[in-house]
């Protein structure tokens, strides 16, 4: 048996295909709302502009492909649907994403959470927002050997040598306490909890001030989606899993609702953000509806995507622009849309697990390159 089980071969790793398509072969888009986009994309272009003119984006060329691209989408102005639908077809390319044949991409939501809190701790008012701690060492693996690109590890240093950083159980249990980080105070652990899986938000405090607050680091630990163990433990089908499903299960079972989310380690940490936000992993403020969490070892920041899933009789088709990442979100045909800011983005975002196509727009100007 042990022979015979050293034989089987492993599954290849996850790899992004990419295969040349027409604008006629995308589902909906000669009625789509692409002028809905540009926004997005010149807000992408901004970030772009930043970057060298030899910067590699991956399948998207170089930073140098997208300015020309970037000043005609600059110069459109005030849109409609025609003109960017124009636009897209006559400067980009697009391509059908695969995973080794598989074509089948997961889209789920994402939205900006609205939780009261305070500068001061207090009896109702408990609960720390923690900043980014002084010993938190994030390695970008891209730098030391180039087939590590996009991968980065956290960790803090003891003895001189890099270590794996405290649990989110270490972290609550005082593992920073010495460093005083706290942000702000909230009053429900739950809703913090869920905070740190959208990666942004906004602070209420008393005075009916908003603050917004956003992603600043977090503890390198690998993400576990609670809401697959509750599957896997019976609690609830894969069906019913949401985020509202998940939050209910968590406040009708309090006794076992911090165990629970402590067996998700990652840990997130938060800054205040001045003007536009929330802002995704590419530093732009994000677009409702029109802005994608990806994974960047695959799918360049930046990058327009036409998607085309559905979720029972709800389908989802529109372009949008990749300018965020997740924990949770892995892989060439795993996405995130943001959906905005409040309770009716949350209902937007919560249920949302649609299944289907997603399709890569790239320069033509990268593409003559070779």
């Amino acid at each position: 048996m042990g022979l015979l089980a050293g034989c089987v071969a492993k599954p290849p790793p996850p790899h992004l295909d990419l295969t040349p398509v027409s604008f006629a072969d995308l589902p909906g888009w000669r009625d789509g709302h692409q002028a809905a986009a540009l926004p997005a994309l010149l807000r992408s272009c901004a970030a772009l502009a930043q970057l060298p003119d030899d910067a590699r984006l991956g399948p998207a060329g170089t930073a140098g492909d997208w300015r020309g691209p970037c000043a005609q989408a600059a110069a459109l102005g005030p849109a409609g649907d025609a003109q960017a639908r124009q636009f897209f077809e006559t400067v980009f390319a697009p391509f059908a994403a695969s995973d080794n044949g598989k074509t089948d991409a997961l889209i789920t939501g994402y939205y900006e959470p609205e939780l009261a809190g305070t500068r001061r701790k207090s009896a109702r008012f408990a609960v720390p927002i923690l900043k980014r701690p002084p010993d938190l060492v994030s390695v970008d693996l891209g730098a030391f050997r180039p087939d590590w690109r996009g991968q980065r590890i956290a960790g803090r240093v003891a003895d001189g040598a890099l270590v794996p950083y405290w649990t989110r159980a270490q972290i609550e249990a005082g593992a920073l306490d010495r460093f005083r980080l706290a942000l702000y105070y909230v009053a429900d652990p739950i809703e913090l909890f869920f905070l740190q899986i959208q990666g942004s938000g906004c602070v209420e405090l008393p005075d009916g001030r908003k603050v917004e607050i956003g992603y600043d680091g977090e503890n390198g630990r690998r993400y576990v989606a609670i809401g697959r163990l509750l599957v896997a433990r019976g609690a609830m089908t894969l069906d019913q899993a949401s985020m509202q499903s998940i939050e209910a299960w968590l406040r009708a079972h309090p006794a076992a609702a911090k165990t629970l989310m402590d067996e998700n380690p990652s840990y997130v940490f938060f800054r205040e953000i001045a003007g536009d936000a929330p802002r995704g992993a590419e530093g732009v403020a994000l677009t409702a509806g029109r802005s994608l969490a990806v994974d960047p070892r695959f799918v360049p920041l930046g990058v327009p995507l036409w998607l085309d899933v559905a979720q029972g009789d709800k389908i989802t088709r529109r372009l949008v622009v990749a300018q965020d990442t997740g924990g949770a979100i892995s892989g060439p045909l795993r996405g995130d849309l943001f959906w905005g800011a409040g309770p009716a983005a949350a209902a937007q975002a919560g249920p949302m697990r649609a299944f289907g196509r997603t399709f890569l727009l790239l320069p033509k100007l990268a593409l003559t390159k070779g």
